[in-house]
């Protein structure tokens, strides 16, 4: 007797994968037909007769230490260290140099024979060159920490946890190869950004379930909650007549703008929000298509009224957390400033009306509104689709 064989049949893959492919052909294409435009031009080296540079080392000995406990500053090290260091990359690799280590809560850390660090290396025209110690040389720790997460989740999401990984490796070069590029050659500012999320949508659709009706259902409804954010992020900005001119760190684009970098930073705040947006308006989106489908599946006989309430059930208990999850997300990413504000005692008038506070409520409730929206948009789209011809 035979044994059935799990593997498909010649060609079987292809004809069930084959829409998917071409969809990723495509967007590759697109892609490189965009990052063509987006590349910056490159500048013409110059010999400069003074230079500095960052190179990583290795402390071999430390020649003194007098840093000391500071109370006033929860017990951090204050003071200098003087270290011999070998220099491990860079046009001076193999060299030991004495170098300066300037310890203090805000920056730097007392460092060690053994320790990695990276320096700054300052060489001047007559070919001398000093070093200090810029920072702890942090790559290994963090490609350890990299290559947990890469294991985790492949571990317990198994294929679908290594296509999502590769969906989060296309994110970030489409942000920082294709987005940010295009910003800073004057593309308009809310359209690139809208542009690109959509396009990251689409692709991570593709990626993780291949181009049928559920995630046909998902990235419309992603594209259409992220939509929604933006033009509410619009109003909120103008009716509290903020933008992105009064962000906390837009000040070196200002002076970057004034020297003829045609970046728009007006739009950079609903920008920022529509990014934030993307990732738990995908979720959801993609949770209530999922679900819906196989509501469809078990029950093929309810209609698109029935199939939508059942999504808008499944959603609202979705909508309580996901909201949660976002406005905590913004807070805990300005919490040390939270904390300063409080100490300061301000009268409610004085910290209502300033720009910090009124930034942080614009971003997360129009982000929020992203989350929210997407679930009726999601539910209306999958029920329409899925009993497409049934009334």
């Amino acid at each position: 007797m035979k044994k059935s064989s799990s593997r498909p049949a010649p060609g079987q893959w292809w004809r069930e994968n084959r829409v998917s492919c071409l969809v990723l052909a495509a967007a590759l294409v697109l892609f490189l037909a965009v990052r063509a435009i987006a590349a910056p031009e490159k500048e013409t080296a110059i010999d400069a007769a003074e230079y500095a540079e960052y190179e990583n080392a290795v402390i071999t000995e430390v020649l003194s230490d007098n840093t000391f406990t500071d109370p006033a500053a929860d017990n951090a090290l204050r003071g200098e260290q003087i270290l011999l260091a070998e220099v491990k990359t860079g046009q001076y690799k193999g060299e030991i140099m004495q170098v300066y280590g300037y310890v203090g809560p805000l920056y730097g850390g007392q460092l060690k024979a053994g320790d990695g660090a990276t320096l700054l290396i300052s060489t001047y025209a007559d070919g001398s060159h000093v070093a200090t110690v810029y920072e702890y040389n942090r790559l290994p720790a963090l490609a350890v920490i990299v290559a947990m997460f890469l294991i985790a989740t492949v571990a317990v999401g198994g294929k679908v946890g290594a296509k999502s990984l590769v969906a989060l490796a296309m994110t970030l070069v489409c942000l920082f190869w294709i987005l940010i590029p295009l910003l800073m050659k004057g593309a308009p500012t809310l359209l690139t950004v809208f542009l690109v999320c959509a396009y990251i949508t689409v692709v991570t659709m593709v990626i993780l379930g291949g181009v049928q009706r559920k995630t046909v259902c998902a990235a419309l409804g992603t594209i259409a909650g992220t939509a929604l954010a933006l033009l509410f992020g619009l109003a909120a900005q103008g009716l509290a007549r903020v933008d992105g001119l009064r962000l906390t760190d837009v000040e070196p684009l200002l002076q970057l703008r004034q020297t003829g970098t045609p970046l728009g930073l007006r739009g950079l705040l609903v920008g920022g929000i529509v990014i934030s947006a993307l990732g738990a308006v995908m979720d959801v989106a993609m949770s209530i298509a999922s679900a819906l489908t196989e509501v469809h599946t078990v029950a093929p006989n309810r209609n698109t009224r029935e199939l939508f309430r059942s999504g808008m059930n499944i959603g609202r208990d979705m909508v309580g957390t996901m909201t949660n999850t976002l406005i905590l997300a913004f807070l805990g990413s300005g919490f040390a400033l939270i904390i300063y504000l409080y100490s300061l005692g301000l009268s409610p008038y004085q910290l209502i009306s300033s720009s910090y506070l009124t930034i942080e409520v614009v971003s997360s409730i129009s982000s929020s509104i992203g989350v929210i929206l997407s679930v009726p948009l999601t539910a209306l789209i999958s029920s329409v689709i899925l009993t497409r011809g049934k009334g």
